[in-house]
């Protein structure tokens, strides 16, 4: 159940990084969540770029860009540690994708939003922490036969 979102303003992307980012961002989400590469993991990782209009987003001291990084993920999902590494690992992609310095990661946050179990659905079931980590056990055991 893991989602990525990115918001940014109009043309705040190079061409690439407008082309690869959605794909690189959901990536790193599953290799910090430890999910299985497998193809029906990787297709529950939904990633969404969101264009803002111009003029859309400022703050009060000046127009440079901000990135918003939006991440939901099952609570209990993610260790402190593997939050840490998430964040750092995101900040970097989005970087990339806009063509920025390091020294810019401060225009990029990363929200974790841990959603609380019960609380997600998907095909008409609710879908909670514990069926993901026994699905991800058992991937991982074919994927080792």
């Amino acid at each position: 159940m893991p989602m990525i979102r990115l918001t940014v303003p109009a043309g705040a992307l190079t061409e690439e990084g407008r082309v690869t980012v959605q794909r690189d961002l959901a990536a790193v989400l599953l290799r910090w969540e430890g999910a299985p590469d497998t193809a029906l993991f990787g297709a529950q990782a939904w990633s969404y770029l969101v264009e803002l209009p111009d003029g859309a987003q400022t703050t009060a001291e000046d127009d440079a860009p901000r990135l918003l990084v939006e991440v939901t993920v099952p609570q209990g999902a993610l260790s402190e540690s593997r939050k840490a590494g998430l964040v750092q690992d995101t900040t970097k992609t989005v970087l990339a994708a806009a063509g920025l310095a390091p020294d810019d990661a401060p225009r990029v946050w990363v929200l974790v939003h841990e959603q609380p179990d019960g609380t997600w659905g998907a095909g008409g079931s609710v879908i909670r922490y514990a069926d993901l980590v026994a699905l991800a056990r058992g991937n991982a055991e074919q994927a080792d036969a």
